[in-house]
């Protein structure tokens, strides 16, 4: 009876001290209702504009009509994606949003670097100020009032640069029917339109850095392109790799807005001006055809989930502080 009462005296001496227990989940609710109230707006948007159309997908796999509905159509596989492949359609499409998203991503943000850097450099106060309003501008222009910016520049009877041309004493040029001229033009208006206001979240990178640095810097006599090179680029790194992940998720959506508004339903511009977007709402708007713009989105979608994957992937081999998850 003695060494049962020491042993229980000494299991009783060893039991580790009993915890608090975790909160309900209904208590943290509470706790952190204000932050949920906040979150609420951003969760409606993606469950009403991103999960509750998923099921819509199944279109794409489906002789669709419009008696039987979505889940009703007659199955038929993967024939709407052999159409798109076979008819060489999905690989101009892919390659004109892909490269016109990388000109936009690498040029954009060698551009809104430069800029930001720039702005930095400025010390006088109100200049900068009048410098910053004067760039944000052409981000809150309409993309419709862009197309009719550039229509009066370009048109061939009364545009700008072919009246500017025949005073100089050459013929004007139809540039509404030169495919190849478009890339540049469409690359040129995204740049104008963007730069400016991309450039904020740099801007606020470089003044998130240490002004020791700086000072240390000054103290030993760098000068403005030294402390360019080795304080504030090495800063950014950080900012452009992440923006970079967040923009190659969308490398596949093209800024339908800019393509329609600039180009239209003109037809010899379609090699090298027709992304996915464009195709998939004229695929709509004439022929009613759901099934092949289904197929396209889901294969857009599809693409760039997986692209996202692969550098997110990448960028953790190389430095796994940098990746997204």
């Amino acid at each position: 009876m003695q060494a049962s009462a020491a042993t229980r005296t000494d299991v009783e001496e060893h039991d580790p001290v009993p915890t608090r227990p975790r909160a309900s989940l209904l208590r943290r609710i509470g706790r952190n209702r204000t932050l949920l109230l906040m979150c609420l707006p951003a969760i409606a948007f993606f469950v009403v504009f991103s999960y509750a159309p998923m099921p819509g997908a199944w279109i794409a796999f489906t002789n669709f009509n419009y008696r039987d509905g979505i889940f009703g159509s007659p199955f038929v596989g993967l024939r709407n994606f052999e159409f798109l492949v076979q008819s060489g359609q999905l690989w101009l499409l892919t390659r004109n949003t892909v490269l016109y998203n990388l000109a936009f991503i690498v040029l954009g943000n060698i551009l809104q670097i430069a800029l930001a850097i720039m702005l930095n450099e400025i010390r006088a106060k109100y200049f900068k100020k009048i410098s910053q309003a004067v760039m944000f501008l052409p981000y809150f222009i309409s993309v419709v009032l862009i197309g009719v910016i550039a229509f009066n520049l370009l048109n061939y009877d009364t545009g700008y640069v072919n009246a500017l041309i025949q005073q100089t004493g050459g013929d004007p040029i139809k540039i509404y029917s030169i495919a190849g001229a478009w890339p540049i033009i469409i690359v040129l208006f995204q740049l104008w339109q963007s730069t400016g206001y991309g450039s904020i979240v740099y801007f606020a990178a470089i003044m998130g850095i240490d002004n020791s640095l700086f000072e240390a810097a000054a103290i030993d006599g760098a000068s403005a392109w030294q402390r360019i090179r080795y304080i504030i680029l090495p800063s950014l790194k950080p900012t452009f790799i992440i923006l970079l992940l967040f923009s190659l998720g969308g490398i596949m959506n093209g800024n339908f807005g800019l393509f329609w508004n600039l180009i239209g339903n003109n037809a010899a511009l379609f090699s090298t001006t027709d992304i996915i977007e464009t195709s998939v709402y004229r695929m709509i708007l004439s022929q009613n055809n759901f099934t092949s713009s289904t197929a396209v989105g889901l294969y857009q979608s599809l693409f760039g989930f997986a692209l996202v994957l692969l550098a997110n992937w990448i960028v953790r081999r190389i430095n796994e502080d940098y990746a997204l998850f």
